[in-house]
C-alpha cells in the first residue's frame, strides 16, 4: 500500500483485494451475524441491564465504523504497482536502518498505512515522523526525524525492498 497524500490511498491489486473482501464481509454476513446477536440479546429482557446486548451494540458500532473506514478508503484508492526496487524509500516498501550510524543497532520495519499493517514487520506510516524523515532516501543515505519530546534522531538507510506481502 502506498500513501502519497491526504486523499489519495495507493494501493498494490493484492491489497485492494484483501480490504475489499474485508468490506464485503463486514456490510454482508458480519451485519446479519450482528443483527442475530442484537435480536437474541433484546429478546432476555430489560434492556438497560442486559450485559450481552450493551456488548452486541457496542460490536455493531465498531463494525460500522470499520465500514465506513474501508469505504472511504476504497473510494479514494487508486490501484497502482508495487514500489520499484530501485534502492529508494518510498510507501510499499521495507526499509531497514540503523540508528545514530550503528550499525549493529538496526530495525526494519514497512512504510504503510495501518490498514496495511503486517505481522512480519513494524509498520509507520509515511506521515509519521520516522515515515517522514526516511521517504525519498536512498541507501546509504542519512535521515533526520523528530522524536516526540522535541529532540532530533538520525538513522541512516541500509536497505529497501519492495514489500511482497
Amino acid at each position: 500500500m502506498t500513501q502519497t497524500s491526504e486523499s489519495v490511498t495507493w494501493l498494490t491489486q493484492a491489497a485492494y483485494d484483501q480490504l475489499k473482501a474485508e468490506l464485503d464481509y463486514l456490510s454482508g454476513p458480519a451485519r446479519t451475524e450482528i443483527a442475530t446477536k442484537i435480536a437474541a440479546a433484546r429478546e432476555e429482557g430489560d434492556l438497560r441491564e442486559n450485559g450481552g446486548y450493551h456488548a452486541a451494540k457496542e460490536e455493531q458500532g465498531k463494525q460500522e465504523l470499520r465500514v465506513r473506514q474501508l469505504t472511504q478508503l476504497l473510494e479514494n484508492a487508486k490501484v497502482g504497482t508495487a514500489p520499484a526496487a530501485d534502492g529508494e524509500v518510498a510507501p510499499g516498501t521495507v526499509v531497514t536502518i540503523a540508528f545514530d550510524g550503528d550499525e549493529d543497532d538496526t530495525m526494519s520495519f514497512l512504510l504503510a498505512s495501518r490498514e496495511y499493517a503486517s505481522a512480519d514487520f513494524e509498520t509507520y506510516s509515511p506521515q509519521s515522523p520516522l515515515g517522514s524523515g526516511v521517504l525519498g532516501k536512498k541507501i546509504g543515505d542519512d535521515a533526520e526525524y523528530e522524536l516526540p519530546n522535541g529532540k532530533k534522531a538520525s538513522v541512516r538507510i541500509l536497505d529497501v525492498k519492495p514489500f511482497t506481502g
